[in-house]
């Protein structure tokens, strides 16, 4: 039986995971990542300047892989900062704060951006994307409703989470889904 189970490459040695976050400024992607990462929600809003970064490290089937998340400034400004970071990318967090339409209709133009930028050979078959529908704690103001963020995500082959940075509901759920 040991015989024909695989060989282990190299016991002890992480695997490594490039992860982005895309969306409009403000729709908590940094909240998500520090929710995350360091376990804690900041409430202050601090714009990212450029992109931010934050590292995790999970365990599967005893391997230990390390999650680098990018963090991209949604504001356009920074438009030449996030195109060096999208090649590659094996996971985008598409993020959209349900409190506000025009987050959630931006999706198509974050997607048209990356591809843009991957260029003609750029594949983003083999990238997994996860839209995160986030501020789901502020349902007073709610515009984007989960069925509608679920429809455009299952439209697309995309995974969907609804989260909330501030409370911590769906965000562990988001990243190991």
């Amino acid at each position: 039986m040991e015989a024909n189970m695989p060989k282990r490459k190299e016991p002890g040695r992480s695997l490594r995971i490039k992860v982005i976050s895309m969306g409009n400024a403000e729709v908590g992607k940094s909240c998500i990542i520090k929710r995350y990462c360091e376990k804690r929600f900041v409430s202050k809003y601090l714009a990212t300047i450029g992109i931010d970064y934050g590292v995790t490290k999970v365990h599967v089937r005893d391997r230990e892989i390390k999650v680098n998340i990018f963090d991209m400034a949604g504001h356009p400004f920074f438009y030449e900062v996030r195109n060096e970071f999208y090649k590659d990318t094996q996971g985008v967090l598409l993020v959209y704060d349900v409190g506000q339409k025009d987050s959630f209709d931006a999706l198509d133009a974050w997607l048209a951006e990356m591809k843009q930028e991957l260029g003609p050979h750029g594949n983003m078959e083999n990238i997994i994307f996860v839209v995160c529908a986030n501020k789901i704690d502020c349902t007073k103001h709610r515009c984007v409703d989960e069925s509608e963020g679920r429809l455009w995500a299952e439209s697309k082959g995309f995974l969907y989470f609804e989260t909330s940075a501030q409370t911590g509901e769906g965000i562990n759920e988001m990243f190991q889904g």
